[in-house]
């Protein structure tokens, strides 16, 4: 087996193994909602949704994104082959992930009176947010454990912990829903963080990690680039939240809450069921670029092969789900939720072009350019609220859609360029080939579903998808040696 194979065959490894348990966790996701539904209705939901997204808006803060920059440090420890650094590296983070949560666990707990009034309009809430704020110390360890698990590339163990943690989370909370009702949201709240600790701390400790002797001064030196870079990263989150609320203010103000709602379904719809992809193939991603950071060869190379799975991967998915758009929304919505079709159709195609940017985006990151992705984040987050307002304002939620593709189209050449300039970074031959392709047939089955009534769109835009299916194959194939791969696993089925 080639380098080249071996390099395409673990990406292709991490994507499925992290793809298949999003899978499961966006079902139990759906399965909690339900229960929440039918133990709390839509009050007990509505309580659930502003304490979380509260706790969530704080630990964004206190966090100091050390769930991303952390990722780098230790990738690059692990990388080095030397124990020590990476005893080092992980000892320092321990550390800070202590320091990070009680400072979160602090902010709350004073501020408890004020955030209770602010969220929920009376001061009912302060005893709640006062006891969740533990929360945030048991979410921080959890995050410092799955960190060690993603830099030190356990991808299985890290698929382990969150599928494990999700379910146990779910079959301890629902007992809790189901018997005191509302009054049982901030145990379950409590106790889901501390079983998703518990479950990463159990699979950490299976990695093997030289310990090392810490002083302050050294706690303090070894983390500072660290926490630099994850507090540009949070502030980066932060722009994105407030830029989507801005939006949604906007659309409330002009049409009403409904059309915030429907606003929220279309923009679910991709990030949850197309977004998954990007989550597993961010896993292993990441720390892979952070190996080789010091190297723009390298880098470019990693770059090209995760573009290019990316495109092979995204490409089939994106344009069996226009084809058949309006039969999804309905399924997992209903009837009331098809006037976001036409946004919908515009996201997936937009998809593509965030496939490359993201691909790109990744390595200010893992070189340490906090600042760099600072910038390059805000000026990106100017604009598409710039687009979205204006996307509104004239073409409504269709709008929305056309100004995340023509967003996504320019932070894509944004970033292109930004690399290319720093870093020597191109995209190959082969990335530019499927990427043209892929995106063809997309664009095929928009015109198709566009301007072909039913039931001749489902036929025309099912040759596309055979196209396009066939095309991945091919190249996947080719990259990978697949056609090996499934003839040795029909053989060994066949055996048994």
């Amino acid at each position: 087996m080639s380098e080249n194979q071996s390099s395409y065959r673990n990406i292709m490894k991490a994507t499925s193994i992290f793809g298949g348990v999003q899978v499961f966790i966006i079902l139990i996701s759906i399965i909690r909602s339900k229960f929440i539904a039918l133990f709390l209705g839509s009050a007990g939901m509505g309580v659930i949704g502003l304490l979380s997204s509260t706790i969530g808006l704080i630990g964004g803060i206190s966090n100091f994104g050390l769930g991303i920059s952390a990722v780098r440090d230790v990738s690059a420890a692990n990388s080095s082959g030397d124990d020590s650094r990476v005893g080092l590296v992980v000892g320092v983070l321990k550390r800070w992930v202590w320091v990070t949560g009680i400072l979160g666990v602090l902010i709350v707990f004073l501020l408890s009176p004020w955030l209770s009034e602010l969220t929920f309009g009376n001061s009912d809430y302060i005893l709640s947010f006062a006891l969740i704020s533990i929360t945030l110390l048991f979410n921080q360890l959890n995050i410092g454990q799955l960190v060690i698990l993603q830099g030190m590339q356990k991808i299985q163990y890290l698929a382990k912990a969150s599928l494990i943690g999700s379910v146990i989370g779910l079959i301890v909370t629902v007992p809790l829903y189901y018997f005191c009702g509302v009054a049982g949201i901030v145990p379950a709240l409590i106790v889901a963080s501390v079983v998703s600790f518990v479950i990463s701390w159990y699979f950490a400790k299976k990695v093997k990690i030289q310990d090392f002797k810490l002083s302050r001064t050294l706690i303090f030196s070894e983390g500072k680039n660290m926490l630099r870079m994850g507090f540009m990263i949070s502030l980066s989150g932060l722009f994105v939240i407030a830029t989507t609320y801005i939006v949604q203010l906007y659309i409330s103000d002009r049409d009403g809450v409904e059309q915030v709602g429907l606003f929220t379904a279309g923009f679910a719809l991709i990030n949850t069921y197309v977004g998954l992809v990007f989550t597993a193939m961010a896993t292993d991603y990441f720390p892979r670029l952070s190996a080789v950071a010091e190297s723009n060869n390298l880098c470019k190379k990693t770059i090209n092969q995760q573009a290019e799975i990316s495109i092979l991967i995204l490409g089939p998915i994106i344009v069996m789900f226009m084809v058949f758009i309006k039969l999804v929304i309905i399924i997992l919505y209903s009837n009331k939720f098809v006037g976001i079709e036409n946004m919908v159709l515009w996201l997936a195609l937009s998809t593509f072009f965030k496939a490359g940017s993201w691909s790109i985006a990744f390595v200010f990151l893992a070189k340490g350019k906090s600042k760099l992705f600072f910038w390059n984040e805000l000026l990106a987050n100017s604009y598409v609220l710039v687009f979205d307002l204006v996307g509104y304002y004239f073409w409504g939620l269709t709008g929305l859609g056309i100004s995340c593709c023509a967003a996504y189209l320019i932070y894509f050449s944004q970033v292109f360029f930004l690399t290319k300039i720093k870093y020597e970074f191109s995209f190959g031959i082969s990335f530019i080939r499927i990427f043209v392709i892929q995106f063809f047939l997309a664009v095929s089955c928009f015109l198709v579903v566009k301007f072909i009534v039913n039931p001749y769109s489902y036929f025309f835009g099912t040759f596309f998808i055979m196209i396009s299916v066939w095309h991945s194959y091919v190249e996947l194939d080719r990259r990978l040696g697949l056609r090996n791969i499934l003839n040795s696993f029909i053989i060994q089925r066949l055996k048994k």
